[in-house]
């Protein structure tokens, strides 16, 4: 297959190609990034000389952009990992989370559905289900989002429930939980957190640090997709969870252990979500193990892996957190909490 992968020089974008590119050797990976904050060029390294291999620079709002390197490319599937992603930041601003994960998927799903592509995944997140008290979601639960970013993340799902409703259009979704691993830009919890306590500095924990997630390691989440690209019956969604569950706090303390850093660093700050931070996330997995995927990454060893993996390529991100956009937004959003921003 010729893969157009949106988003490929994100965090799991890149994952992902490196998965396809080490487990099927016919393939060819076309990487179309607008390269924003969060996109870089220096995830691409360990395959960009991959005679398999291209990268387009464009954003996927842009048509004209999209059908061209289609054309080019003759792409025979498109995956969609291009989306605007934190929470904390959609609080701010919506407006770009609006245009990159509600237009752009409507105009993938139109130049799919115009250009002969046999396939598009779109890549979304469980955070579109909202919050759970008990038990686990299924692909069959209700979305109730409450944050900006969720919203338009189950905007984009419900396009592409339309657009196969509508027009038949070959697409499948896929739901991921919370994921950890290398090349993650320092903003989430466990990537912000690691590179922070390696300089000693404090991190922000909202309340108590009693929110639970289900965590995911990059390959297992990339391979998962790969599976329901490949194996998934059109007009599905399937969500792709390790039933991993921890409390934020649990996981700050590992952190704090790999990195040989005490509790006083911990800052327990106002939770600045207030009702829109969901309480606990868990997904069932099990229509997608159905297809013959599972999970090969222990969440503890693959944690400490990850964290060992910041501290040896301090190169990758450190140029990142030293960056005006990055300390602009820490200064911005966590200032108040944190006495090492001046």
């Amino acid at each position: 297959m010729n893969l157009l992968v949106c988003g490929g020089a994100g965090f799991i974008g890149s994952a992902y190609c490196r998965h396809v590119l080490a487990t099927h050797p016919n393939d060819r990976v076309i990487v179309f990034d607008a390269l924003t904050y969060a996109g870089h060029e220096s995830t691409l390294a360990g395959f960009r000389h991959d005679p398999r291999f291209s990268f387009v620079k464009g954003r996927i709002e842009d048509e004209h952009a999209v059908l061209a390197a289609i054309r080019e490319h003759e792409i025979t599937a498109v995956v969609n990992f291009a989306a605007e992603t934190h929470n904390d930041r959609s609080l701010m601003a919506a407006d770009a989370f609006l245009q990159t994960n509600v237009v752009g998927v409507y105009v993938l799903l139109e130049a799919v559905r115009n250009s002969g592509v046999e396939r598009l995944l779109q890549v979304s997140t469980d955070e579109v289900y909202g919050s759970l008290d008990e038990g686990e979601w299924t692909e069959e639960s209700p979305i109730q989002p409450n944050t900006p970013y969720s919203a338009s993340k189950a905007a984009g799902d419900l396009q592409c429930r339309a657009h196969f409703k509508s027009y038949g259009t070959n697409v499948v979704v896929t739901r991921g939980g919370n994921t950890y691993g290398p090349y993650q830009y320092p903003e989430k919890l466990i990537s912000f957190f690691a590179t922070r306590l390696f300089d000693g500095k404090p991190v922000p924990v909202y309340g108590e640090g009693t929110q639970r997630r289900e965590w995911i390691h990059a390959s297992d989440h990339a391979s998962g997709i790969d599976t329901v690209l490949r194996h998934g019956k059109a007009g599905e969604v399937y969500n792709i969870s390790d039933s991993n569950e921890r409390t934020n706090m649990e996981v700050v303390r590992i952190l704090l252990e790999e990195l040989g850093r005490g509790p006083e660093l911990v800052k327990h700050i106002e939770d600045p979500r207030k009702g829109a931070h969901d309480a606990r996330y868990s997904m069932s997995s099990s229509k997608l193990r159905s297809l013959g995927w599972k999970p090969t990454v222990d969440f503890e060893s693959g944690l400490r892996e990850t964290v060992r993996w910041y501290k040896e390529n301090e190169s990758w991100w450190r140029p990142i957190t030293e960056s005006q956009e990055y300390t602009r937004f820490t200064k911005r959003y966590y200032g108040p909490f944190l006495q090492d921003q001046s």
